[in-house]
């Protein structure tokens, strides 16, 4: 009987059975990917990250969502900011006009004050003191020095009307160059804050389509719209609101084709002939404010401490609202989200 050598384990056999290594989860690549949007430090520990289920949509929504709410406060004051920018260019147009005319005085006066010194330099007055010299009585001295007195108070007159004019010039235009100077500041920090706002949305939506591609965003109209119809100015909002269900929302548009939240009160209101301004919390302080159980269709529903967002009460416990970037307008019940107050425009 043939003896054999006790075999070798083969390469192959040796890592037959080779010791899982957990592959690093998606849900690890996406919160860290998160928190550098939302600015957090990312301390690792140096352990491997451990393996565990796939999020479901609720919970990247949920992600999302929490992200989204440090970012809209900066949509809504960038708003803000927008309309009080507005405002100040008007005041500076408005100033500028005025001082047009006064510039135009400022530069006649110093006109006439030109053609006095030119005739000092003639030698008008000169001549008048050679006259004085020469008188031959105290009459004609008399004479001569009224005249000299009257040359000098016109001389006098004719600066002084300068000077005043220079500094009514001068008080009024050092604000508009104030005002001009900022206002060209502003609207520098805005071109930045705006890119900083775009950047930050389009990683986001990266984020949301590479997680999960662009499910999940569930009925748009999932009752009727309004439930009831109230009539007046807050049933024409109500209808123009539940009209753009459906349109993209864009951070810092007011339609026709798409909206931000306070933009689509905005716009449902200016139908009815309400004006409101395009920032969640302006609206709330020039709403009147109702109560939960007086709630009815075209009322404000207003989120979060600092009230930066808004929607639409609709009827039978829903709201209409331009939520976030990359989801269209949609409705929502009205307790989706921290409610802060309720307000009545008109």
């Amino acid at each position: 009987m043939a003896h054999h050598a006790p075999r070798r384990p083969s390469r192959r056999s040796a890592h037959a059975d080779p010791v899982p290594v957990a592959p690093r989860p998606r849900w690890s690549r996406f919160t860290t990917a998160l928190a550098a949007l939302a600015g957090a430090a990312v301390v690792l520990t140096g352990a491997p990250p451990a393996a565990h289920a796939e999020p479901s949509v609720a919970e990247i929504e949920r992600q999302i969502d929490e992200d989204w709410n440090k970012l809209e406060p900066l949509i809504e004051r960038h708003n803000a900011t927008r309309q009080d920018l507005a405002a100040k260019r008007k005041q500076a147009d408005a100033l500028a006009r005025q001082i047009g005319p006064l510039e135009r005085q400022v530069d006649q006066a110093m006109a006439k004050v030109n053609g006095l010194a030119v005739e000092a330099y003639k030698g008008e007055n000169l001549s008048a003191v050679n006259a004085l010299l020469g008188s031959r009585s105290a009459s004609q001295m008399l004479g001569q020095l009224e005249m000299l007195d009257q040359f000098a108070h016109r001389e006098q007159r004719g600066v002084q009307a300068v000077v005043d004019l220079r500094d009514r010039l001068a008080a009024k235009k050092q604000p508009l160059d104030e005002m001009v100077a900022q206002l060209t500041r502003t609207e520098a920090q805005l071109a930045a804050k705006r890119k900083q706002i775009d950047d930050e949305i389009d990683r986001l939506q990266k984020l949301r389509i590479k997680v999960y591609g662009n499910g999940g965003g569930g009925p748009l109209r999932p009752a009727p719209c309004p439930a009831t119809y109230p009539g007046g100015g807050a049933g024409i909002a109500v209808k123009f609101a539940c009209a753009q269900i459906g349109k993209p929302y864009v951070w810092g548009a007011e339609g026709p084709n798409a909206y931000d939240c306070s933009g689509l009160m905005l716009a449902a209101w200016a139908k009815a002939g309400v004006s409101l301004p395009h920032n969640a919390a302006r609206q709330r302080a020039v709403t009147a404010r109702v109560s939960r159980a007086d709630l009815r269709p075209g009322d404000l529903v207003f989120y979060y401490s600092d009230l930066h967002h808004v929607g639409m009460y609709v009827g039978g416990g829903w709201v209409v609202h331009a939520s976030q970037a990359g989801a269209p307008i949609k409705m929502k019940h009205v307790d989706d989200g921290q409610v802060n107050s309720y307000g009545r425009p008109g």
